[in-house]
């Protein structure tokens, strides 16, 4: 009798950046291949809605589920579980005007910390990228 394959239960996690740049500069550096490769990974290619995100010699494939310009894109893994995701949204404060950027995420929980952690040094390159301290 054949076992059935265990589902990994993932975590949602949440990650609010403030960055100091306009929404239309930083929702390019969100969906383009030449502003994701900026500070998200060496290179990316798409075909048809998916996503070729290389660094070093690996690829890793996402399809791009929603977006709306200056607003949030959201991308699936291929490889992960239909219910997952990860996201860029951005949030203006109406009071302030301050933009943050919100990741969602999913990861299993073991990982958590080691996932935030990644998250901080990509955002602390776009950062860097875009000049926005």
């Amino acid at each position: 009798m054949a076992k059935k394959k265990e589902k990994i239960q993932k975590e949602k996690i949440q990650l609010e950046y403030e960055v100091k740049v306009s929404p239309k500069m930083l929702y390019n550096r969100l969906s383009t291949p030449s502003g994701l490769s900026e500070w998200f990974c060496d290179d990316v290619n798409i075909r048809l809605s998916i996503y070729s995100f290389k660094w070093d010699n690996n690829v890793q494939q996402a399809k791009l589920i929603s977006k709306k310009e200056e607003k949030f894109i959201r991308f699936q893994w291929l490889e992960e579980p239909d219910d997952t995701y990860f996201e860029f949204r951005i949030e203006i404060d109406d009071l302030t005007g301050d933009v943050a950027l919100v990741i969602t995420d999913f990861c299993d929980k073991d990982e958590k910390k080691e996932t935030t952690k990644l998250w901080n040094s990509q955002i602390d390159e776009l950062r860097r990228v875009l000049g926005s301290f």
